[in-house]
């Protein structure tokens, strides 16, 4: 398969727009087009199912996608990572994080960055509540580690490197304190907290549910900008809050206390970058953060 056909393949078949993928690749649709027929003829079947309102991936395509895109991207690193070697990574690197970063596998992360970048300073700077992206956004750190969801254009997102349950802070002595676990449903005609500033509606909304499962509201009461805010106001009876997991053995505090809540959706935390072309200390940190997952078998858990 020759390089110009490896890439119109995988690029069609993730755009499955012709106009969209000649645009990624600069070239014409039909010299898109004339590539894939080209490749197909030389499989031996069809690759695409095309009408003229949809293209979709046929069984053969995607077959052919899941075992090349993995090993594109190996080739594309080890070009990249050759690259850099010859460069020199130097400068400094700023690492944002919201809580405990990339929780078990940040000290992994960041040795096998400095080994690789010796010449390369991290810097490392905590985000809040209040503007959890803004950090990124405005250039004071390159890559951010924070919970998703984060759905915004101009950032790239992942790998994700913690998925984990999460659990209800409340404050010693409140009516759930002594459940084993609990539902969502229970929160009804609690309060829990709104957040100030930039935080995207929708972030918040996961983390902090506005109704319960059959719809009944759950109040939202004072704002708060940062984690150890929130902590002192659930302390203080202010209100509860749901927080992942290991929030328990992080941040323990013998007024709080942590229960499981069974049915809301585990909680991920993933490394975000600025989308476009990445610095050559981006590209091996991120680098750095992958082969961290590959030797730990995957996203830390809790």
């Amino acid at each position: 398969m020759e390089r110009q056909e490896l890439e119109t393949f995988l690029t069609l078949a993730e755009e499955l727009h012709f106009g969209r993928t000649a645009e990624r690749l600069l070239v014409s649709q039909a010299r898109v087009s004339q590539t894939v027929k080209k490749l197909e003829r030389k499989i031996g079947a069809p690759l695409f199912e095309r009408t003229s309102r949809v293209v979709r991936l046929a069984p053969l395509g995607r077959q052919l996608y899941e075992d090349l895109a993995p090993l594109h991207r190996r080739m594309e690193e080890a070009v990249a990572r050759a690259r850099d070697a010859a460069r020199g990574v130097s400068g400094e690197l700023g690492v944002g994080f919201l809580g405990t970063g990339a929780g078990s596998l940040t000290q992994p992360i960041l040795k096998l960055f400095r080994e690789r970048c010796p010449r390369c300073e991290i810097r490392m700077r905590e985000t809040q509540f209040q503007d959890p992206l803004g950090p990124l956004r405005s250039g004071e750190v390159d890559v951010l580690f924070t919970c998703l969801p984060v759905r915004e254009p101009d950032l790239t997102v992942g790998p994700v490197v913690i998925r984990e349950p999460r659990a209800l802070a409340v404050p010693a002595g409140h009516r759930l304190a002594g459940r084993a676990s609990l539902s969502w449903e229970d929160l009804a005609g609690e309060t829990c907290f709104g957040v100030v500033n930039s935080a995207p509606a929708y972030w918040w909304d996961f983390h902090v549910p506005p109704r319960t499962p059959s719809g009944r509201e759950i109040r939202r009461g004072q704002a708060v900008a940062t984690f150890q805010e929130m902590m002192t106001l659930v302390a203080t009876g202010q209100g509860v809050s749901p927080v992942i997991a290991s929030v328990e053995t992080y941040y323990s505090r013998p007024d709080v206390v942590f229960v499981p809540v069974r049915d809301l959706p585990p909680a991920e935390v993933a490394l975000i970058r600025r989308s476009g072309a990445p610095t050559a200390a981006t590209r091996a940190f991120v680098q750095a953060v992958h082969d961290a997952l590959d030797a730990h078998g995957g996203p830390a858990t809790f």
